[in-house]
Order: C-alpha cells, then structure tokens, then sequence
C-alpha cells in the first residue's frame, strides 16, 4: 500500500507557469482522483500511520501547496470545497507578515485553518537551509536556521492554532546533517523529489510528485497516482547530497523488494537519460554514470512494474544538488 502527495504552488493562468495549474486543469485533477476512486486524505493521516506502522489506505492521495499564495484562496479552495477533499497549505511566517498582496493575509489562513485545512511550516522566509553563506561556520548556520525554523513554527501556532512540525524543504534542497537536525527537533519533512510515501519512508524525506506545469498533464500523472512505494537505501556516504560538479561517479541502490522482475527495473538521470543497471547480488544494483551529473537539482528516477499488481509502477527518486564547476551554488 502506497500513498501519493501531489505539490502544488499556483493556481492561476498568470503567475510564472514553472509553479502554476490552471484553475481549469486543477479541477480536471480533482475530478479524475474522484472519478478514479482515489481516497484523498489529510497529511496528517499519513504521518501518523507511518510512525505508527499501520496500513495506508490503497490509492490514497495527500494534496498540498507550497507558498500561501491568495489563488490557492481564491482559485483552489472554492473547488476543493466543492469536492470536499482535504489539502495542506506551507506557509513562510515572514512573507505573510511582508503584508504581499500575492500572500495570503494571517486573517485569510486562520478562516482556512477554522474550515480544518492543515497549515504546516515552509520556513521563516523561504530560504534554503542547504546554502551556507561564504564565511559561516555551517554548523553555527545550521543551528541558527533551525531556531528560525522553531520561530516560524510557534508563529503558525500563534496565528492560527496549528502546529503539527510538518515542514517543506525550500527548493526541495536538504543534506544528510539538516535531516539528523530536524528529526532531532522532532520535524517530519517533504521534498520535491517523486516517489510514492510507503510505511518505510524516511520521515525527513517523504517525497512528492510535482503536479504543476509541464507535469499537470492527466496522460503523466495518471502512473504517479498509482505508484507504489520502492524500499531503496543507500549508505551513509553515498545518502550525500550537495556535491561538487564532476565529484559523483556512480551510485549503489540496496532494494528490498521481491515484486519487480530486475530486468523491467530502470533509472533515468536529470539531463543524461536512461543508465545502465549492474545489478551486484539480489539486492543490490549499481550506476555507473555515462556522463558527469549536470549543475543544478538533479534526480535520478528508478521505476519498476509490479508483478502482483499489474499496471503499477514502483517508484524511486534519489536527489543530488550539483555545484556549478567554480563550486559556486546554480540559481535559485
């Protein structure tokens, strides 16, 4: 059992297309997880059966926005409604106190929160934990932001009577030390990398399917609605991150599954396409890249159809934010 949580940002025909749906396609989604039997739950739901290890709905479906945008209120919460489908909204405290006309007011989120939508965190401003500021200690940095991090939690709470410490990552961007540090903080996290959420996702990268443009097409979305949760590890080296351009070779996968045919398994890498699987024993499988990772956010997308379950995929992302080759940081 599986459970999908698409993102969302916009849901408008003129805010930047990268991060916007239109209010027509928006409805089109909700009606297909309707007419398709799709069981929509609050997110809340979901991490309270992970941590408790009880079994997921089947085909069920988490929905939430990143940024509190005011046509999320005015574009997508009159067709939520409409479909009675609960949804969760990450909000950054500063920009809505920035009082943005783009925002929506804390007046705006408390009416929403008294309707029983999920208000979580989504950092104090927006900013990526990951980029450290040339000079900073990244360990004094990273304490810092986390403070802020707690600020913009008591801030929601203060606002709106909800604090659940579900946090979505900026930019999808974390490491390895951010995830020990929010679990240490006793944070659950979202990413922006695919995959459907199973009863062993990492707490602090449960990961989501972008459903905004180029991907709100029903023909793309229709097989990440039906994903299953792939178990694949990696170890504490290779579970790195934020790497320099050229440094990452190849990568070994553990998978704990016994669905699959390893012959049907493929992965495809951010900019290089399709790459060649070695598998070393019957649970692990090895990359070896043809080319070096490209600068920027990277994924490599693992996917393989169920034998039990015909005309479902089980589906991996493993993210890499690769540094540009003078080891600066790509564009936001």
């Amino acid at each position: 059992m599986a459970t999908v949580i698409l993102q969302y940002h916009h849901v408008s025909e003129s805010s930047p297309a990268s991060t916007s749906i239109s209010p027509k396609q928006f409805e089109a989604h909700l009606q297909y997880l309707k007419d398709q039997h799709f069981t929509v739950i609050p997110l809340n739901q979901l991490v309270e059966n992970i941590k408790q290890q009880k079994p997921l709905p089947d085909k069920s479906v988490v929905i939430t926005f990143d940024d509190a945008f005011k046509d999320i209120l005015t574009n997508g919460t009159p067709l939520l409604e409409k479909f009675g489908f609960p949804y969760t909204i990450f909000v950054n405290p500063g920009i809505v106190n920035n009082g943005s006309s783009s925002y929506m007011s804390w007046e705006e989120l408390k009416a929403l929160s008294d309707k029983g939508v999920l208000l979580a965190n989504h950092g104090y401003y927006h900013d990526s934990l990951t980029r450290v500021p040339a000079g900073e200690n990244p360990q004094t940095w990273l304490k810092e932001q986390i403070a802020l991090l707690n600020k913009a939690e008591q801030e929601i709470k203060e606002k709106t009577g909800q604090s659940w410490k579900y946090y979505a990552y900026p930019y999808g961007e974390y490491t390895p030390e951010i995830q020990f540090a929010l679990e240490q903080e006793g944070y659950a996290a979202l990413t922006q990398q695919s995959g459907a959420a199973g009863l062993q996702t990492d707490l602090t990268t449960i990961p989501r399917f972008p459903a905004s443009q180029p991907y709100d097409k029903l023909s793309s979305l229709r097989d990440k609605l039906r994903s299953l949760s792939f178990n694949i590890t990696l170890n504490e080296e290779q579970n790195k991150t934020v790497v320099q351009h050229g440094e990452v070779k190849s990568v070994i996968f553990n998978v704990v599954a016994d669905d699959f045919r390893p012959s049907q398994l493929n992965c495809y890498v951010s900019g290089l396409g399709r790459q060649q699987i070695k598998w070393l024993d019957d649970e692990n499988f090895m990359l070896t890249f043809d080319k070096d990772l490209p600068s920027g956010r990277v994924r490599c997308n693992c996917t393989a159809p169920s034998i039990s379950e015909p005309g479902r995929y089980y589906w991996y992302s493993k993210p890499w934010f690769v540094l540009k080759p003078d080891q600066s940081w790509y564009p936001l």
